[in-house]
């Protein structure tokens, strides 16, 4: 019984003791892997270049990125979250994502889809925006 207690462990486990973490990318299988590594890196950082209005650190290192997916045809989706439902910024920062993907070289289109599951907690953040916060 012991032994099974200690397997639940991981999955219950809250969200302070879990690791931060930023998107998931995942990519077409169709694309080479040269190319679909560039366009990982162009799209991670043109998303880099968005900043939440109300947080001095870019909304990657926030971890409101929770999945970007290179479709065959080169059309990005991306799934983000913002740090609360009731966020200001709520209209305008899927769009900010948008538009610095959408302007990389090689990408058809550009889809953010803001999604609520799981919920944001700084535990997504990186130790960069960590930093930046003074939240250490």
């Amino acid at each position: 019984m012991s032994d099974d207690m200690t397997d639940e462990t991981p999955v219950n486990a809250t969200a302070a003791e879990r690791p931060s973490e930023n998107a998931a990318v995942t990519g077409s299988s169709a694309l080479p892997e040269g190319e679909l590594n560039r366009l990982t890196d162009e799209i991670i950082a043109g998303i880099k270049t968005v900043y939440d209005p109300e947080i001095p650190a870019d909304v990657y290192e926030i971890g409101l990125i929770y999945k970007i997916d290179i479709g065959d045809d080169r059309a990005v989706k991306i799934d983000m979250s913002l740090t609360s439902p009731n966020c200001p910024s709520a209209q305008e920062l899927p769009i900010m994502v948008e538009n610095p993907v959408a302007g990389v070289a090689g990408v058809k289109e550009a889809k953010v889809t803001v999604v609520w599951d799981p919920p944001w907690d700084p535990s997504r953040m990186s130790d960069e925006a960590r930093l930046v916060l003074n939240m250490w």
